[in-house]
């Protein structure tokens, strides 16, 4: 389980939204939706299954199980697409496109296709972000 601690700012219903401290990792992200940066930290919205209470500390925990099939999806994937659709291209060019440098097709090829996995993986990313399932779970009050 990926554990992190933090304070909760706001309570809407069975949902709240925590601050937990900056990560590193953090900075470059582009993943939008999963947490919202501030200047104090990152707010995630988890499930408040303990009905925490506005400036309570607390305990959050997400499955490392989705957790990796989100990173896998929001950034393995497009990366082995771009690969495919590179190779794809250069495959394309030598065959049809005689005339141009092959390099260029694959080049076309390789970033169209990270393009379009990309606005699948968000897509997707926006669609898995209303389920419950792929949410974190506030497990305990600490303070």
């Amino acid at each position: 389980m990926l554990e992190e601690t933090g304070i909760v700012t706001k309570v809407d219903g069975n949902m709240a939204m925590v601050l937990v401290q900056k990560k590193s990792a953090c900075d470059g992200c582009s993943v939008e939706g999963a947490c919202k940066a501030t200047p104090e930290g990152m707010e995630i919205e988890a499930l408040n299954a303990v009905h925490a209470k506005v400036g309570q500390r607390v305990k959050i925990l997400m499955t490392p199980g989705e957790y990796l099939k989100g990173t896998i999806i929001v950034y393995g994937v497009p990366l082995i697409v771009f690969i495919a659709g590179a190779i794809f291209g250069k495959n394309i060019g030598e065959k049809y496109f005689t005339d141009m440098n092959s390099d260029i097709i694959a080049a076309i090829t390789g970033f169209v296709s990270l393009f379009l996995s990309l606005a699948a993986a968000r897509i997707w990313s926006r669609k898995m972000e209303s389920k419950a399932e792929y949410k974190p779970v506030i497990e305990e009050i600490i303070e």
